[in-house]
């Protein structure tokens, strides 16, 4: 058995940055003894936490928590440090398991670099990876817009509503707590969970009245479910513009070319997401997933039928890492 220090990965298949982080853990051929994977109950409020605040105060996975390069021989006490933003994780995964790394890996596999070879693909993939985490096309807000009728909105609210009240007992459970004394956490943590709670009771607004009629909701809420279909076109729009933007800018089969690169570890997740929003599943080839695309996004969205994003879907379909994350499909 290793001695070697363990890193862990805490992450939930309700992440999508999990996933990316996970398709690089594959791809860079870490063994099972390098690095432990912790699963947090997003659907449960296990992010919220107060063991899990104390490794990453913003609630958030994937996080992976480190051992220092310093205290990596079994004579010195292990130290750590825990990185919490998924561009950075995989970046360190990536140097730390090559030929000039010093993290003494014990994994046999190979090692291939995610580094993009050239500075011009450093530049497009710092690019393509901005663009797929911003807020326009965070699919985490597209999940609660994905209704465009009544009909749709009653299935979403079906799908959320359980999750949102269960998130919602654990942090009143959580603030209850503290405020008896019964945990002990500071001022600024009640107050991340109160604001979290909040945000919760704006969602359970827009769902909790979707199996009244439309003709018998009182007119505020008339008005506020009018906005939510709004909304959710706008989302849509959006996620129109950054499909047709990565279909410009992605090379093929990859999103550099031959070469599989850190960008595709964010790209294939977020893609994998937003295909699954759209009612696609795993075993799609990439014709039906643009299909798909198109389809959910809306009349006036085209690809074109040489697609660019249905050769790469198919291209990572086809990877070992991608069949292993995704086995029981796509999340």
């Amino acid at each position: 058995m290793s001695s070697i220090p363990k890193a862990v990965l805490y992450y939930s298949s309700e992440s999508i940055w999990s996933s990316a982080v996970l398709l690089a853990l594959e791809e860079k051929g870490y063994g099972a003894d390098e690095v432990d994977l912790r699963v947090v109950d997003l659907n449960k409020g296990g992010n919220f936490d107060p063991s899990f605040l104390r490794l990453n105060n913003k609630a958030i996975v994937p996080t992976l928590v480190v051992p220092l390069q310093k205290t990596l021989s079994v004579a010195v006490e292990s130290r750590y440090r825990a990185i919490t933003d998924s561009k950075a994780i995989i970046e360190f995964l990536d140097k730390s398991r090559s030929p000039w790394s010093q993290t003494h890996t014990t994994s046999q596999a190979p090692a291939p670099s995610l580094t993009p070879a050239t500075i011009a693909f450093t530049e497009t993939s710092a690019e393509m990876i901005e663009l797929i985490h911003t807020e326009e096309a965070n699919p985490d807000n597209l999940r609660y817009m994905n209704a465009r009728d009544v009909d749709s909105l009653r299935s979403l609210a079906r799908e959320l509503l359980p999750v949102l009240h269960a998130r919602r007992d654990v942090l009143s459970k959580h603030i209850s707590d503290a405020n008896s004394g019964t945990i002990q956490v500071s001022e600024k943590v009640t107050a991340f969970w109160k604001e979290k709670q909040a945000a919760i009771e704006v969602l359970v607004g827009l769902y909790k009245n979707a199996d009244i009629s439309e003709s018998a909701l009182e007119p505020g809420e008339k008005t506020k479910r009018a906005e939510y279909f709004e909304m959710a076109k706008s989302a849509r729009a959006s996620l129109g513009r950054t499909l047709l933007r990565l279909e410009k800018d992605v090379i093929g089969p990859f999103a550099l070319g031959d070469q599989l690169s850190i960008a595709d570890m964010h790209l294939s997740s977020w893609l994998a997401r937003i295909v699954k929003l759209a009612g696609g599943a795993a075993t799609d080839d990439g014709i039906a997933v643009v299909g798909r695309l198109q389809h959910y996004v809306g009349t006036d969205f085209k690809l074109g039928e040489k697609s660019r994003l249905s050769e790469y879907w198919e291209a990572m379909k086809g990877r070992p890492s991608w069949n292993k994350v995704y086995a029981e499909g796509l999340h």
